[in-house]
């Protein structure tokens, strides 16, 4: 039987990546399979692009009348609604760590015989996720916490909304035209650096010429809260949320009067009993990507989608990374090891 992927439109606001980039497309049609690509007029690339490559086009928000077979392939979180699910899906769901939504979204799941295959856990066998867009989240993260500094640096206005940009090299000409000469530069720190988010916002920084710190494993170890923290004046949390995770900072260890003023959280999960930065309890939007945070002083930056700032970069390195696994679905009458696990994972899920 020909594999169908069907790429669906992004319903989140200000989302423009995609799992699956035209030339993806075109690497899995050679390979014998089909995909149909759901018109997402805020996309980065145009669907003109799918059609050039031999991709058939549907229309916007349609993948629920999809072949039953057809895998529907997304990246972020589909609309609220209540009809039973009968697709196998791919994206992020967000629904397998206890967060607010997960009952809703597995109850529609389970109800309709469909399956989450979330990218979130692919794994290898030993366990990594073959695929993530965590070095531009972390790259994005130190960006925005950055320009966050020099924004607050100079004015009581809420910091501006953030809009995607056509390559990273604009990106940074934009945020050196932010970093004004007569403000001192911040002391960054990056708790998580070894990983791929921690490797990207060191990757930031030094890009900017901004000093950084690196925390990971050795430096964490004994648990929190660190009152180090407070001698740096950005943090950039890249570490990942572990259950039983103590808090990095807490309203006592920073204090009454703080000299750190941002917080980008990277790993942003605040409704998870791990979150190690319970000082605010929502994530943030693009529209609105730095709030005050429940400690006088102290900003928060919490988007779950930062990659979407740099769509272009951040949806060709991850679809590079996705391309194999979408090509032993298609190819495979089984499926391979990193498939099955998310397959366990989401039977654990809805157990």
């Amino acid at each position: 039987m020909t594999a169908i992927f069907w790429l669906r439109a992004e319903v989140k606001i200000g989302e423009r990546r995609t799992p699956l980039t035209p030339v993806g497309a075109k690497t899995l049609i050679d390979g014998g399979a089909k995909v149909i690509d759901e018109r997402c007029p805020h996309r980065l690339f145009d669907q003109q692009d799918y059609l050039n490559v031999g991709c058939e086009l549907a229309e916007n928000n349609s993948w629920s009348k999809a072949p039953k077979e057809a895998i529907i392939l997304g990246l972020k979180e589909l609309e609220l609604q209540e009809f039973p699910i009968v697709h196998r899906h791919i994206y992020f769901a967000h629904a397998f760590k206890g967060q607010d939504e997960a009952p809703q979204i597995l109850a529609r799941f389970k109800a309709g015989g469909g399956e989450i295959l979330d990218l979130e856990f692919l794994q290898d066998n030993a366990g990594r996720r073959v695929c993530a867009f965590g070095f531009w989240a972390g790259y994005v993260g130190a960006a925005i916490s950055i320009a966050g500094y020099y924004h607050h640096a100079q004015s009581s206005d809420l910091f501006p909304a953030q809009l995607s940009h056509e390559s990273k090299d604009l990106y940074l000409d934009s945020l050196r035209a932010k970093m004004v000469a007569a403000i001192a530069p911040p002391r960054a720190l990056v708790v998580g650096a070894r990983g791929r988010s921690g490797k990207g916002a060191v990757e930031l920084c030094r890009e900017l010429g901004i000093e950084v710190t690196q925390w990971d494993l050795t430096e964490t170890k004994a648990g929190g809260p660190f009152l180090a923290i407070n001698d740096f004046d950005i943090m950039v949390n890249c570490a990942y949320l572990a259950p039983g995770t103590l808090p990095f900072v807490t309203k006592q260890s920073l204090g009454s009067s703080p000299k750190i003023s941002i917080i980008s959280d990277v790993s942003c999960d605040p409704n998870s009993a791990g979150n190690p930065i319970p000082i605010y309890s929502a994530i943030t939007k693009l529209p609105k990507p730095i709030i005050e945070s429940e400690v006088a002083g102290v900003y928060i930056q919490a988007v779950d989608h930062l990659p979407t700032v740099l769509p272009k970069e951040s949806s060709e390195d991850f679809s590079e990374q996705l391309l194999p696994y979408l090509q032993e679905l298609a190819q495979s009458e089984n499926d391979s090891v990193a498939w099955i696990k998310t397959q366990d994972y989401y039977q654990q899920a809805i157990s």
